[in-house]
């Protein structure tokens, strides 16, 4: 079972031949993705100069797939990985952890998200972000890549 994040969406909404050939060579397994990707989909479409086709394209793709959403079990989860990272890479000192911000660590609130919704219902995070393998020194994911970010930092 895998959890698509933005990048990989995206590059199936692009027609990318190897992200689809991946899946397609998954045969009957879970492919979805979660409330959050959905949101940033649609921004993004929203925010292109081609937004409405953009956004018909985007609602195309998520007609095909199925979308989780967050609930109290998927909040609880967020808690918990949030203060792992924290604790994994913030200062040593209580205080400082305590005020520390998670972007400040270089991860994005949302894909804290993801990771939580993932590891909820036991997917595999499909995404090219760095900050998932990172996550994955603080708590335990299952994370994998169809291609490589040549603007992500290995």
């Amino acid at each position: 079972m895998y959890l698509l994040d933005t990048n990989h969406c995206s590059r199936i909404i692009d027609g990318d031949q190897n992200v689809i050939k991946a899946i397609s060579d998954l045969g009957a397994t879970i492919i979805a993705t979660c409330a959050i990707v959905r949101g940033e989909l649609i921004y993004m479409a929203h925010k292109s100069e081609r937004h409405a086709d953009n956004l018909r394209l985007v609602e195309d793709f998520l007609k095909d797939i199925d979308v989780y959403s967050i609930d109290e079990n998927t909040a609880t989860i967020y808690g918990e990985l949030k203060i792992a990272v924290i604790n994994h890479f913030g200062p040593h000192e209580k205080a400082k952890r305590r005020k520390i911000e998670i972007d400040k660590l270089g991860f994005k609130e949302n894909d804290l998200w993801i990771a939580a919704v993932a590891k909820q219902y036991e997917f595999v995070i499909v995404s090219a972000d760095s900050d998932f393998q990172r996550m994955k020194e603080a708590y335990d994911l299952e994370v994998t890549t169809w291609y490589q970010n040549i603007f992500d930092e290995k």
